[in-house]
């Protein structure tokens, strides 16, 4: 079984998890992608997923979320049990999953691509709270999907699970082919987020930009987590970062 990597708590920290993953597997089918994956967040902690192109991150997210088909092991969230409930309930409890692909309703205009998802509880972001986050996206609140740059794209998913209430929010390379001053936009959401209270378990390939929000590091290889660096140890721990990641 895969040892759960944790990082020593803080005096006065939570005891439990907000998110407890230990020894899951999950299938696509008859493939099995993920081999005793065990990670933790706190509540209001940045981590990210860390690993090279097939190493199991993005399918760790979506095993969160129910989405991979069969799956063991357990996935805690706020102390229940989540293995077993369909991908609407684990919604509903309060985990929102922003995919690679933004997933933008191109007929839709962005105040509407906004209002779309149901508010699951209190706590989430007004869309005038999201229009400060993302002033870009005030500018075209009456613009189709289709009409939007990528980084808009980005920022209105990224807007859209802020409104529901969800406390665990799963980021998907969100970063991923977008012009450096737009990721350094995305990074400062993040980083206003987390002040704000929310808890992000973020995929990166993007090493240098995930250092700059990330709290924690989860290394991933061959569907399994393999290593876990604090973000103020990376200095000490580059060698072997250089070596998993290839960077």
């Amino acid at each position: 079984m895969a040892e759960t990597l944790t990082a020593p708590r803080p005096a006065g920290a939570a005891t439990v998890p907000m998110l407890e993953v230990k020894n899951l597997e999950a299938w696509y089918g008859e493939s099995h992608v993920l081999h005793g994956v065990g990670l933790e967040v706190r509540q209001g902690e940045v981590v990210t997923l860390l690993g090279r192109n097939g190493a199991g991150k993005t399918s760790t997210l979506r095993a969160i979320m129910g989405l991979t088909g069969r799956r063991a092991g357990s996935i805690r969230f706020e102390g229940k049990e989540m293995v077993g409930l369909r991908p609407d309930l684990i919604a509903r409890a309060g985990i929102a999953y922003c995919p690679e692909e933004r997933g933008i309703f191109a007929s839709l205009d962005v105040t509407e691509n906004l209002m779309l998802p149901p508010v699951i509880a209190p706590g989430g972001l007004s869309v005038e709270e999201i229009y400060t986050l993302f002033p870009n996206l005030k500018e075209r609140a009456r613009s189709q999907g289709t009409k939007l740059s990528g980084g808009e794209q980005q920022m209105l998913a990224i807007g859209r699970i802020l409104r529901t209430g969800a406390r665990l929010l799963l980021l998907d390379e969100p970063s991923e082919g977008l012009a450096p001053v737009i990721v350094q936009q995305i990074g400062a959401m993040i980083r206003q987020i987390k002040q704000k209270g929310f808890t992000v378990l973020l995929v990166e390939q993007n090493f240098r930009f995930a250092q700059t929000v990330a709290d924690r590091h989860y290394v991933m290889e061959h569907g399994k987590v393999v290593d876990m660096v604090a973000n103020e140890d990376l200095a000490a721990s580059m060698d072997r970062l250089h070596e998993y990641l290839g960077v």
